[in-house]
């Protein structure tokens, strides 16, 4: 099941690319394009993008066994590794990471300076960091559903850990953020969150729940494994590259009128991503002596980030043209391409996880259907 795939998987760099390059020119040949995609918003989240992202997330949840979703939350080693990566380590090495070559480093290239919606005129460079804190802050939810899928991880544990920081999202945000940032009254983006965490992931979720349940009942398990999911697969990775279109054909401008100060800026967003990811998954992942699939979405959960949230947050704080909310949107830019490079890692280091314990378990994948 999901070999007729292979195209898809054997050039998906290349389709990214060309994405990534469709969307530009789209968004340079068609001006208007970004000013109406972006008025199809609500709280901060583009409606286009959310369409994509359900047929995204669907296939997903609608192969996901539930009996394995309850199995999987009893699972405490993986959970409480992304638990300590996103909201022990992730926030504070962000803010290192950005004041070192921000602030420090690019410090000399990023000059000028800027006033904020509240009037208050500051250094951009000082801008740019706070952006990127906002990211580092906001840990992503829904998207890892998609790397965990194309890194044949564990489905029914990506969600368990979804729905977690989620919650842990609505109680910590604003304390790292206000005191990272050094803000009295650090603004939560209620709506936004609440809206994303219902579009992203429950309304997917009851979907594939329900149709699931219906189809297994009416067509029995052979016609849903060998018929629906085989031509369902294709499903994620379409809407995936269309997602990269959408995001790029909205941005295309802002990169190529600012292409240094969105490298400058890319860089510690990138450093970050890898050195997280690191931790969790060549160090903390095999420490615990996690199986293959529990460790590579616990690793890469924390690696990504919840991108609505942070530029909504930027926006409410620094003003919608503010470099803090550049900064946000130069990490929807990294995002996709950078975390398909780490599904691309996880995938040739499954062998790593061959210990006791995981071994038996990561090569009945391999074996199994989704290898």
């Amino acid at each position: 099941m999901g070999r007729d795939l292979s195209i898809f998987e054997r050039y998906l760099s290349g389709f990214v690319l060309l994405c990534i390059a469709l969307g530009i020119g789209l968004g340079r040949a068609v001006p208007d394009l970004s000013d109406v995609l972006e008025s199809l918003s609500v709280h901060q989240v583009s409606l286009p993008i959310a369409v994509a992202l359900f047929f995204m997330m669907y296939p997903i949840m609608v192969k996901i066994d539930f009996a394995e979703v309850v199995k999987a939350s009893r699972s405490t080693k993986p959970v409480g590794m992304t638990l300590f990566i996103n909201w022990a380590i992730k926030p504070f090495t962000m803010f290192m990471f950005a004041h070192l070559f921000l602030g420090i480093l690019f410090r000399p290239y990023l000059g000028g300076t800027e006033v904020l919606a509240n009037g208050e005129e500051v250094e951009l460079w000082r801008s740019y960091i706070a952006g990127a804190i906002l990211l580092g802050i906001a840990p992503c939810t829904a998207m890892v559903l998609v790397w965990s899928f194309l890194a044949k991880g564990n489905d029914g544990l990506t969600l368990v850990m979804v729905a977690i920081n989620s919650l842990m999202m609505l109680v910590l945000y604003a304390i790292l953020g206000g005191f990272l940032l050094g803000v009295n009254a650090m603004p939560i983006p209620w709506e936004t969150m609440l809206f994303s965490v219902a579009v992203y992931v429950a309304l997917p979720l009851a979907t594939g729940y329900w149709s699931r349940k219906e189809l297994l009942r009416r067509k029995g398990r052979k016609w849903f494994d060998e018929r629906f999911v085989h031509y369902l697969t294709p499903m994620s990775i379409i809407a995936l590259l269309g997602t990269l279109i959408l995001l790029f054909s909205l941005k295309g401008e802002v990169i190529v009128d600012n292409p240094m100060v969105i490298v400058f800026i890319a860089v510690p967003l990138i450093v970050q991503t890898l050195f997280i990811f690191t931790i969790g998954y060549f160090f903390i992942a095999r420490y615990l002596r996690l199986p293959y699939r529990d460790a590579a979405p616990a690793a890469m959960i924390g690696a990504s980030n919840h991108f609505e949230v942070a530029i909504a947050t930027a926006t409410v704080l620094f003003g919608l043209s503010s470099g803090a909310a550049l900064a946000t949107v130069v990490g929807v830019l990294i995002e996709v391409p950078l975390m398909l490079l780490l599904v691309s890692i996880c995938l040739r280091t499954r062998h790593l996880f061959d210990h006791p314990g995981g071994k038996h378990r990561v090569k009945k994948v391999v074996k199994g259907k989704r290898s």
